[in-house]
């Protein structure tokens, strides 16, 4: 098997065909050649939703269902709900020991929710600590890469910072604070508050710039050797031995799955149609859609770039129906419903296999329990490595074997 992959959903209701073209088709194809951890977040969900936690067990069963619907395989793949494996808390709460407030506060998503999310009150530590248990949830199986989109890495980053800041506490060689402090006086006074302002700059402020600075200020520095300088580096980037993999980020391809108004799909938009539509909604809904407003009578010719519908021909439609459409389109020789109807059934052609699995296992409770319990025992095992090892760095194995 290859690397460790680690991704996770959370259940927040049934999932429509952007998680499919966007998330789910590329975990198919990790699958196949990684060792995958696919969980579902119940624990996040709460972050959020934890005045109105009552519908997040159906959704959980609801999105294992759709998973071994598009093909998520068990025996290729861990499939397994957080809260089954307590190591994922535990492990938050221990990173939660060593985190600034202020790299919490800064996390793209912490102002980003709360704008989005007002009408919810997210003045919770569940909600500026969602950063520690995602970074839990990741560091736990040891993953050198986990898969996210473009505009996700940033999300990632704390999970990084976080790893190589336990390393450096936990993971130092027993000399590494005399080789700092000598290092400190070799520079001077003056040299070392430059020194430490830029080491503050990165550890409390995150300034990736900082570590630039600080390459060409050591090197600029005459009286150290280059033991020193590499020692001085690691301190300010946080570097010790690694207990905590610092993962990287895997990027995929960005979804191309258009909503139903041209937007990308999205359940905040209410522009979805959803993997287990039934076929009639499906139809009603593609021939709802917009078209190009310059398209006002039958007669006038269009330009499918205006179009919402021609972005799902880029994702559906083959390379003749595409131009059947353009050519139709522009010349007004077919009308707007003609140019649908080929989307409507590459989609219901799409979504029937789906359909009919996803029902076979929605009637089969007791074997979706129990691949999810196997998942949980296997993930459980994985990480139980992991927190051994953390536990025994932070000294907190103090009389297990009597235990």
């Amino acid at each position: 098997m290859g690397e460790i992959i680690v991704s996770g959903m959370r259940p927040t209701g049934r999932l429509h065909l952007g998680h499919y073209h966007g998330v789910l088709k590329n975990w198919l194809r990790l699958q196949e050649a990684h060792d995958c951890f696919f969980f579902v977040a119940d624990w996040h969900a709460l972050t959020t939703h934890y005045e109105t936690p009552e519908g997040i067990s159906a959704a959980v069963w609801d999105l294992v269902v759709e998973w071994l619907a598009v093909g998520i395989d068990p025996e290729r793949a861990t499939i397994f709900i957080q809260s089954q494996v307590p190591q994922h808390a535990e492990l938050a709460l221990l990173l939660g020991m060593l985190t600034p407030l202020s790299w919490l506060e800064r996390v793209p998503s912490f102002k980003d929710q709360q704008e989005k999310l007002r009408d919810r009150d997210l003045s919770t530590f569940g909600f500026l600590g969602y950063p520690l248990l995602m970074s839990a949830d990741i560091l736990l199986y040891g993953a050198r890469q986990v898969p996210v989109g473009a505009d996700q890495v940033a999300h990632l980053e704390i999970t990084r910072e976080l790893a190589r800041r336990f390393n450096s506490l936990y993971g130092r060689d027993p000399d590494a604070p005399l080789q700092v402090e000598k290092g400190l006086q070799a520079m001077g006074k003056k040299a070392a508050r430059t020194y430490l302002g830029l080491r503050e700059r990165y550890q409390q402020a995150g300034d990736g710039a900082a570590v630039a600075e600080a390459q060409a200020f050591l090197m600029a520095q005459a009286g150290l050797s280059d033991a020193l300088r590499a020692q001085l580096m690691a301190h300010l980037e946080g570097r010790g031995r690694e207990i905590l993999i610092e993962p990287q980020a895997l990027l995929t391809e960005a979804a191309k799955m258009p909503g139903l108004d041209g937007q990308k799909m999205s359940k905040s938009y209410g522009n979805t149609i959803p993997l287990r539509e039934l076929p009639e909604e499906v139809g009603k809904k593609i021939r709802a859609m917009p078209t190009d407003p310059a398209r006002v009578r039958r007669n006038d010719p269009g330009n499918p770039e205006k179009c919402p519908v021609w972005e799902f021909h880029k994702v559906y439609s083959s390379a003749e129906t595409r131009a059947w459409v353009w050519e139709g389109c522009t010349t007004a020789g077919i009308g707007c419903l003609d140019c649908k109807q080929p989307v409507i059934t590459a989609v219901l052609d799409e979504q029937a296999p789906i359909r009919e699995r996803a029902e076979y296992w929605a009637a089969r409770p007791a074997q979706l329990r129990e691949i999810v319990e196997s998942g949980a025992l296997r993930a459980r095992a994985r990480a139980a490595e992991t927190l051994e090892k953390v536990r025994s760095a932070m000294r907190l194995d103090h009389g297990r074997a009597l235990l």
